[in-house]
């Protein structure tokens, strides 16, 4: 991707492309953690496709690398398929980061993995967080382990976050379950375009050519709209 030249500093810098990489650490399938991490996608690639920017998705399971991820934190050799996972993060405008919630923190599966990204991989790097958990106490995690984590990363971390909790998903279904004030696909929204907004005013990272022989899994914004059945 040609990187376009440094933005006019009295407007937003719109390039026409822009590129996030979702970071999904549930280890169940199907994954709650993984649904809201989609959601959360879905909505930060409709705010900027409303601009004009053309979003493209890579979406990372950490779910089928936890074997590679296990493998390269005893013996600091790491696959192919992990080497890719953690360069789109290198190289990302964007990143979307979901954990869900075990014994009131991030699981160990995603702290693993952000413990062998490179120290600079999201350096001034908009992050936009969000987790899930049995029940809304839960929801304070985001505040006391996961904002922690990302500002020691250095990167540009979104005020607005998303925590489901296993009442929120009844909405879907027409089941006000939740005792929330604002409805899970709501708060959605807001986080989504509160991401968008800071990715749209600053310039593209400059991405390398990925090896021919690994398989990104790069979700088009029309499949994000209509997943299907």
């Amino acid at each position: 991707m040609t990187t376009p030249g440094a933005p006019d500093a009295s407007a937003p810098f719109t390039p026409q492309a822009r590129h996030l990489a979702v970071v999904s650490g549930g280890s169940g399938d199907p994954s709650q953690t993984r649904m809201l991490a989609e959601r959360m996608a879905e909505s930060a690639s409709a705010a900027l496709s409303e601009h004009g920017v053309v979003p493209q998705i890579h979406l990372i399971t950490l779910r089928e690398l936890a074997v590679d991820i296990a493998q390269a934190l005893v013996t600091f050799a790491i696959s192919p398929a992990l080497r890719a996972a953690l360069d789109e993060v290198a190289q990302a405008d964007a990143v979307i980061a979901v954990s869900p919630t075990y014994k009131a923190s991030y699981s160990g599966l995603f702290k693993s993995f952000w413990d062998l990204a490179e120290p600079t991989s999201v350096v001034g790097v908009p992050v936009l967080l969000g987790a899930t958990g049995g029940t809304a106490r839960h929801s304070l995690m985001i505040d006391t382990a996961m904002r922690p984590l990302f500002a020691y990363l250095k990167a540009r971390i979104v005020p607005t976050a998303v925590f489901a909790a296993s009442d929120d998903w009844g909405e879907a279904a027409g089941v006000q379950a939740s005792m929330r004030t604002d409805p899970l696909q709501s708060r959605i929204r807001a986080a989504g375009r509160d991401l968008a907004e800071i990715t749209l005013n600053r310039p593209p990272r400059a991405r390398a050519a990925a090896p021919a022989d690994i398989d990104l899994e790069v979700t088009p914004f029309e499949q994000l709209l209509n997943p299907g059945p």
